[in-house]
């Protein structure tokens, strides 16, 4: 049968703002999904559930209540979701209700067209699960693998990005898949002035079978329209010319197949029923064919020599870039262990450094210590000892006496202590000292001696005191 968006038929189309989002609709099982099989051409349709008007209303109140405004259900059917190989690692499909809506628009937006997919809850109350936007449908294809061929995949350009493979739906038999597909193909014509791409399907046959199938669901749908037979018969006008036109469309394709193969066949002046006479023709252009392959190769033997020698100077060429690379790798080798040595010598030539110059520092705070100064050191071993030269004598015992001090362990790091300059500066320094020392003594023992025979010859000095 074929089914048709019906954008004026009542009786077919389901208001969804009347209906209750609490419609409650018995989930099939999956046997009774995909279990039968499709009836012989021109047998009488079993029942399906696109006939269900109890399913269509639940569908048009899961869709009222997920907030849609507008829309018109105009076909829903039971089908199976699966995933394919998801289905061989023994998991189940899923049932699911397919539903194709319609929404119009008054203020002369272009008409849209939409699929929806339904689920049933745990309170067997049909939720919406998923919405497909038909404008993005490019292809419907029915699935080889499935040997009855009621399993089909949608197509939809804006989900090739997705990484997770499209959902694969399994109707009850070829009658229900066949009308669901040409009810789409009805939508797209009709509404999106357009048909998307048919792969695994004879659309021959499919032409031929809403041909055949049009005539019993028109019957059906006139018996369930009774009273109304005016509005019906401009409504079954209009759909019938809308699947006149898509069923031109799919043997247009067809023909158009059919007249490029007599394009083909007039080139060699023969008719379609000659097939025998054309098979044997190509068979003798096949051999022709061949016999002039092999002729071109032989006359092209010199070309291929040459080439041949071309390649063979290039892989020459190549090893020896090769060899080359190989050498200056293991130069480079070398290179990288000599940077490297020189690297570490130089870190530690630098660290040398740095400790030089802390060396260098702390010898010249040594040395300041040790250095003698020269007014000190002439008057503490050749000065006179005369009144006005005595304040510079002083100066230099307390000179004297100081660094004597600096170079003792308090005073100084005991690691200093035991350095050979510091044990020479220290015995020269003793040596200032009691060279002073003998000096001063002298000079003393003189001053007294003289002082003491001054006072002796001196008589007066004795009365007056």
């Amino acid at each position: 049968p074929i089914i048709t968006p019906r954008r004026h038929q009542r009786s077919s189309t389901v208001p969804i703002t009347n209906l209750s989002p609490h419609h409650r609709v018995k989930p099939p099982s999956l046997s009774q999904i995909a279990g039968s099989q499709a009836p012989a051409r021109g047998a009488r349709m079993a029942k399906s559930s696109a006939d269900d008007a109890e399913l269509r209303r639940a569908c048009a109140a899961a869709v009222a209540a997920s907030g849609a405004r507008g829309e018109e259900v105009s076909f829903s059917i039971r089908v199976a979701k699966g995933r394919g190989i998801f289905e061989k690692l023994g998991r189940l499909a899923k049932p699911r209700v397919l539903a194709l809506t319609t929404k119009h628009s008054s203020k002369g937006e272009a008409d849209k067209a939409f699929l929806r997919v339904l689920k049933y809850s745990s309170g067997a109350v049909l939720e919406p699960a998923k919405l497909y936007k038909l404008k993005h449908l490019t292809k419907v294809e029915v699935i080889s693998s499935d040997p009855s061929g009621c399993t089909f995949v949608l197509g939809f350009d804006n989900l090739r990005s997705q990484t997770v493979a499209p959902p694969q739906w399994t109707m009850r038999n070829i009658d229900d898949r066949n009308r669901l597909l040409f009810c789409i193909l009805n939508i797209c014509k009709e509404i999106l002035s357009y048909l998307p791409k048919v792969v695994g399907i004879d659309i021959v046959e499919l032409a031929l079978w809403a041909k055949e199938n049009t005539l019993t669901l028109d019957n059906q749908e006139n018996n369930n329209q009774e009273g109304r037979e005016t509005s019906v018969a401009t409504q079954t006008e209009r759909k019938v010319t809308a699947k006149v036109t898509v069923e031109n469309d799919l043997v247009s394709q067809a023909k158009d197949e059919e007249e490029d193969m007599e394009a083909l066949l007039d080139t060699y002046v023969m008719g379609i029923g000659e097939a025998d006479a054309f098979s044997e023709r190509l068979k003798q252009e096949l051999v022709a064919l061949e016999a002039a392959n092999v002729y071109q190769l032989l006359e092209s033997e010199p070309l291929i020599e040459e080439v041949l020698q071309g390649i063979d100077a290039a892989s020459a060429t190549i090893d020896d870039m090769d060899e080359w690379l190989r050498i200056f790798n293991l130069k480079l080798r070398h290179m990288r262990e000599d940077i490297s040595s020189i690297e570490s010598r130089n870190n530690g030539l630098e660290m040398q450094s740095v400790n030089n110059k802390g060396l260098v520092e702390e010898l010249e705070k040594l040395l300041e210590r040790l250095r003698i100064p020269q007014e000190f050191a002439a008057s503490l071993t050749g000065g006179s000892f005369e009144e006005s030269r005595m304040l510079k004598n002083v100066e230099a015992c307390e000179w004297l006496t100081g660094a004597i001090r600096c170079l003792e362990v308090p005073n100084l790091d005991p690691s200093y202590v035991n350095m050979r300059a510091v044990r020479e500066k220290r015995a020269e320094l003793e040596k200032l000292k009691i060279t002073f020392v003998k000096r001063a003594s002298e000079f003393l023992r003189n001053y007294f001696s003289s002082l003491v025979d001054f006072m002796i010859s001196d008589k007066s000095y004795f009365s007056q005191v």
